[in-house]
């Protein structure tokens, strides 16, 4: 909050301006703009809206100076997302160049039936999460060459993308890895494998109703693919790389420094200098071609996997489906969602230091009786500031901090409020198109969130499980405080 004595604290109308902004842009950005609204239409909505609340806190005796340090103070807090997103895009256009990912599209071509892709895709993705912790780079790895395999076995994009995110968010919430999974509970004051267990009351029924949802959209959905038509897109890819199990390397290591609990920006950038190396040793033929006549190999080599690395890949086969696939990557193909990024957390900090955030728990605390209705304003609260902040980690640390004081007052258990914050503001993430993990997985995965957003089954059960169980009593852990009178202490029993 401001340092300034003289400066009023927000309206709920004050509150609700700069929102009903913002919600107002947003839908002409889709209605004008539609699958582009991403790429300029939107952060323009959220610098307009940002600037509404600009002149409300000037209104009620801020001063520019310190909402200027308070939107410097947001956007910093997404640095560390965007060198991720810079070394994932480095990594894409090495990984493709090396043939990394196309050798997974290739032998997953050979092994993936259509019928059981899409629950295949979910419990590949949930592994591989839980064993790093990490559902951005999961997307990135085996979420990517996933989306490959799908277009080659002509299967829909966006289903696609909603497994590999179901997946990915399950096995993220179930890690020990996971950073969500360790700041939840620290914020809620819970212990983090009590934590991780008692999540399983939710997550677990959510990704079993997920995976038989996608087995129902496996086995209904048509497909014109047949073997000939597979076996087809083998061959071109054969026809364009050195493929062989040698191009996993990348992939491996990568998997084991997340396992090392490497952090995430050297651990992808080094998987895409390996995965550059890997290009120059088994890749001379395809890199000379892209390369332009006369250019010598040693510069060729320099130029392409240089190139790869700021701007990714462009391969001509002759088949632009094809050419879709394999071409790609760079770091510049991250700058949009970067952007998106910025200009999203400067609108949720300047909302978050004028106090609108905090106006409208505090009104909604006023109405809030039972148990269920706490949990259920928890996750509306966590869901609204992942569409306010666009940021899960402010999702988490914000109403964490708010409704701490009151889970306590009220006995619950600090394991239900770190469950719930959990199975809203983490959850929910990739469902807002402008917020961090959806521009990610949209930059990464090439689906726009709009289309994916109905097919992330896990994404959107959780929640609803969550205040399900808070309404009917199930699963509530509380602690009862009773007095000991020979030692004149109090006692705390958890149930």
């Amino acid at each position: 909050m401001s340092v300034n004595s003289k400066v009023k604290q927000p309206t709920l109308l004050d509150a609700a301006i700069p929102v009903i902004t913002l919600i107002t842009l947003l839908t002409m950005a889709v209605n004008y703009f539609g699958d582009n609204s991403s790429y300029g239409p939107n952060q323009i909505a959220l610098l307009i809206a940002m600037g509404v609340a600009v002149v409300i806190g000037i209104k009620n005796g801020y001063h520019w100076s310190e909402l200027e340090n308070a939107i410097i103070q947001g956007i910093s807090l997404s640095l560390g997302a965007v060198l991720i997103l810079l070394a994932v895009g480095s990594l894409i256009g090495a990984w493709l160049l090396s043939g990394t990912v196309p050798t997974m599209i290739y032998y997953g071509l050979k092994i993936l039936d259509p019928t059981w892709f899409y629950v295949a895709a979910c419990v590949m993705c949930a592994v591989v999460s839980m064993s790093i912790g990490s559902s951005w780079t999961t997307a990135a790895t085996i979420g990517v060459a996933l989306i490959g395999i799908a277009q080659g076995l002509e299967l829909s994009p966006a289903i696609t993308a909603g497994s590999i995110i179901s997946g990915a968010y399950f096995g993220d919430k179930i890690s020990p890895l996971s950073e969500t999974t360790n700041l939840a509970p620290a914020i809620a004051g819970s212990e983090l494998f009590s934590h991780i267990r008692y999540m399983f009351w939710t997550t677990a029924p959510s990704m079993v109703t997920a995976l038989i949802l996608f087995m129902f959209l496996g086995f209904t959905e048509t497909t014109q693919t047949d073997n000939q038509a597979i076996n087809i897109l083998s061959q071109q890819l054969a026809e364009q790389f050195d493929l062989s199990l040698y191009n996993l390397v990348p992939l491996l290591v990568l998997l084991l420094l997340a396992i090392k609990k490497v952090p995430a920006f050297p651990a992808v950038a080094i998987g895409a200098i390996i995965g550059g190396i890997w290009a120059v040793i088994f890749q001379q033929d395809l890199i000379l071609r892209i390369a332009q006549s006369g250019t010598d190999t040693l510069s060729a080599n320099i130029i392409i996997v240089w190139t790869a690395f700021f701007d990714g890949v462009v391969i001509e086969t002759g088949n632009s489906e094809l050419n879709d696939l394999l071409s790609g990557g760079g770091m510049s193909s991250m700058l949009n969602t970067v952007w998106l990024i910025m200009c999203a957390l400067s609108f949720g900090a300047v909302l978050e230091h004028l106090g609108m955030l905090k106006k409208f728990v505090d009104t909604i605390l006023s109405s809030v009786k039972s148990t269920g209705a706490l949990i259920a304003t928890t996750v509306a609260t966590c869901i609204g500031t992942n569409i306010l902040t666009a940021d899960q980690y402010m999702s988490i640390v914000m109403p964490g901090r708010m409704y701490k004081e009151e889970y306590a007052r009220r006995g619950l258990d600090p394991l239900v409020l770190s469950r719930t914050l959990e199975d809203s503001a983490t959850i929910t993430s990739p469902l807002i198109p402008w917020n961090t993990c959806a521009v990610y997985m949209s930059a990464v995965l090439l689906v726009n969130p709009l289309d994916y957003i109905y097919y992330c089954f896990f994404n959107w059960m959780t929640p609803i499980l969550a205040v399900v169980y808070g309404f009917i009593g199930f699963n509530i852990k509380t602690i009862v405080v009773t007095k000991i009178r020979s030692t004149n202490t109090s006692q705390l029993i958890t149930d």
